[in-house]
């Protein structure tokens, strides 16, 4: 199968493009997944709760550090290999994490499946904008990160259920299953290309140096953080501070989820056109909506859309990040994509210490969405940063 006939036509993506979110919606539920299980892996395995939240750590540290080597390391492969690979290795982990009954072992597990998922994910998506002409590399990219926003409303979500009547590895043997399909469709339907004219490591690190992929890395850790550290806290303000009842708060919960997708699906048509529109839309959007959630916290008629709402602004930003990122890094962008997955990640890590400030300081939960608001005030700074970057040197616009 050529890479011509996965191209796009007039009105649709390739179907290489939906298929690779298949396959990051699989990997990505793990990640989801293992939030909803760790009372149960601590019960089983004899640890405590906080040792058992460090497998959370292990995965989260793998995909900051491993994403940019991975990268380098496997540049002068065929793209659909890395993929191929990264999802046997991921698959392989998870199932290797469920057979063993030492602690040691699963955070080893779990801390190599870190590094196949980033090895993945920065590869998806330099195939997914290989696929498509340039006026739509921002909606692709935007596709196969809707994966991981269906990831959070539903693959962890069942994952849980699943591990509810099965154990705790249960959820973990699906995942392993719908993985090690998406490595198969991934062989079957995506073509075995490279980087046009053979990038190699030095046009890589080269292109590295350019600062305007400095800023957009640096809008990309502040906005991530800024309305993560929202939806983390989310179930504590509805407790605390809303008062809402338990029995409503999964379905809230998923409201955000919801936003994601929406968000994804808006932000992928309108980047293409006006990226940086999408950017300060997107962080315009987490402030306000941050701010009516810290003023209106205790009623749940204003939370409830808000929340919808925060889910819609926060994930406007993510095809215009990558399509920006691949604008800018157009001659070399495959360490320049896996760093952009790095500064995702690295967002969402940060997000406990800067809560901290708040709830240290006696804030209270109440005070986390207002710490938002300012990650997401200081979000348009390194946007229009890019911008005038822009227009003192303009980006080139179209890479294979």
């Amino acid at each position: 199968m050529s890479a011509a006939t996965l191209r796009s036509t007039r009105g649709r993506l390739p179907l290489g493009v939906y298929l690779l979110s298949l396959s990051l919606f699989a990997m990505g539920s793990a990640e989801f997944l293992l939030a909803g299980v760790l009372p149960t892996i601590a019960a089983d395995l004899r640890i405590s709760l906080s040792s058992a939240g460090a497998l959370i750590s292990a995965f989260a540290a793998a995909v900051v550090i491993g994403g940019p080597p991975l990268a380098i390391l496997t540049l002068r492969w065929p793209r659909r290999t890395t993929l191929v690979t990264t999802q046997v290795i991921f698959a392989a982990c998870v199932v290797a994490g469920v057979l063993t009954d030492s602690y040691a072992v699963l955070l080893a597990t779990r801390f190599l499946s870190g590094l196949a998922y980033a090895g993945f994910w920065a590869v998806a998506a330099v195939t997914a904008i290989s696929l498509v002409p340039p006026d739509r590399a921002a909606r692709a990219s935007g596709v196969v990160v809707s994966g991981l926003s269906l990831a959070m409303v539903a693959g962890g979500p069942a994952g849980t259920l699943i591990s509810y009547f099965t154990g705790w590895r249960g959820g973990f043997w699906a995942v392993a299953a719908l993985t090690a399909a998406g490595a198969f469709l991934t062989l079957v339907a995506l073509p075995a290309t490279r980087a046009r004219g053979g990038t190699s490591v030095r046009d890589e690190l080269r292109t590295m140096r350019r600062p305007q992929l400095w800023t957009v890395y640096a809008a990309t850790l502040l906005s991530t953080a800024a309305y993560m550290i929202t939806f983390n806290y989310l179930s504590a303000l509805l407790t605390d501070v809303t008062d809402m009842p338990a029995v409503w708060i999964p379905a809230v919960l998923t409201l955000f989820g919801v936003g994601a997708f929406v968000g994804l699906s808006i932000g992928g048509r309108v980047a293409d056109r006006l990226p940086t529109h999408a950017l300060l839309a997107g962080a315009l959007g987490i402030l306000a909506c941050s701010v009516l959630l810290g003023t209106f916290a205790r009623h749940a008629t204003a939370v409830v859309p808000l929340v919808l709402l925060l889910g819609i602004a926060g994930f406007v930003l993510n095809p215009a990040i990558y399509g920006r990122v691949f604008s800018i890094a157009s001659e070399a962008p495959t360490l320049a994509g896996a760093t952009t997955v790095s500064a995702f990640q690295l967002g969402i890590s940060l997000v406990p210490a800067f809560a901290a400030v708040v709830l240290d300081a006696d804030g209270g939960v109440q005070g986390v969405p207002w710490l938002g608001a300012g990650l997401a005030a200081l979000t348009t700074v390194p946007v229009l940063l890019d911008r005038v970057l822009s227009r003192r040197r303009p980006s080139h616009s179209r890479w294979t």
